[in-house]
């Protein structure tokens, strides 16, 4: 197996193409498996092969595992149960894994064997970066590397009454509660969606209210869209909305949201503005581009 590995690493810096395995265990596409999407899509437009194992109807094939490992370059996990499996087989290319959630590192035994495993982590924000820090893990091991949305050509104006959308989710931690209450308090309608890349075009505004949050890329998506919004100020969405910029920052109470959305809602022109910075903000740091040649940097850094 190392002289396998050493092959491929040859042929990867000699021809300037990787084969990268890459493992989404989660049972939903969420904004993490959406962002793995992308990142597979950009890598093979750009000459890599790019293997996905994900579930399939639920289930996931462990058996799959092992064989598709072989050849490859790098090991990519995107989720923690990914991260563990991969963890687990002994051997094989160095393993590579993004950490999105904003909650600490367990501090348990079988928690640091599983994060000394890890060749490099790729964090999704500042704010990610510090929870790994904090877990013991050396900078030298870790990159930020942001979300990346796609920036459409066109935008469209605000729909007349404004549409005011937040994220459907029965995650209690996820503000659905608290958006329903505020929208109460400024007198408002909220449109929960399923499909924000869809209904986001003309939206007046997002409703991003959460618990904790390792960036937010439904928050660039609305940006990218020139749609401002309106966010907890947690975790590493600071770094995603700029407050008073490209959007309103407010904590977890319903009287400091409804004033946001009041604020947005009652002056129309402040609120275009703000989603025509958070569209040049995302086109300049946060686009799926940006992202695809970020963590293929991560990857030569860790080859090399």
């Amino acid at each position: 197996m190392r002289y396998r590995a050493a092959t491929v690493r040859e042929r990867s810096f000699r021809n300037n193409d990787m084969r990268v395995l890459h493992l989404d265990l989660g049972r939903e596409m969420r904004g993490g498996q959406w962002q793995t999407l992308r990142l597979v899509r950009g890598l093979r437009e750009q000459g890599h092969e790019a293997v996905l194992l994900a579930r399939f109807d639920g289930s996931f094939r462990l058996s799959r595992l092992p064989a598709q490992r072989r050849g490859c370059d790098i090991v990519h996990t995107h989720d923690a149960r990914g991260h563990t499996l991969a963890a687990l087989l002994p051997g094989g290319p160095p393993l590579v894994v993004a950490r999105r959630v904003a909650f600490p590192v367990r501090q348990g035994p079988a928690s640091r064997w599983k994060y000394a495993r890890a060749a490099h982590f790729v964090a999704v924000s500042e704010f990610v970066r510090a929870r790994l820090r904090e877990a013991g893990v050396n900078d030298e091991r870790i990159s930020v590397v942001c979300d990346g949305v796609e920036v459409p050509d066109e935008i469209a104006p605000p729909g007349d009454p404004p549409r005011i959308l937040a994220l459907a989710n029965a995650d209690p931690g996820k503000g659905g509660a608290l958006v329903r209450e505020a929208a109460r308090r400024a007198g408002v309608t909220v449109h929960f969606t399923r499909d924000l890349e869809r209904d986001i075009r003309g939206a007046a505004m997002l409703l991003y209210l959460t618990d904790e949050e390792g960036l937010g890329s439904a928050a660039l998506v609305a940006l990218a869209s020139a749609v401002p919004v309106v966010a907890s100020r947690v975790g590493g969405l600071p770094e995603a909305v700029e407050d008073g910029v490209t959007g309103i920052l407010v904590e977890n109470a319903a009287d400091s949201v409804a004033a946001a959305i009041r604020r947005l809602v009652e002056a129309p022109g402040e609120a275009r503005g703000m989603g025509l910075a958070g569209r040049e903000r995302v086109a300049a740091r946060f686009t799926t581009a940006i992202m695809v040649e970020k963590t293929l940097a991560v990857y030569r850094k860790v080859l090399s």
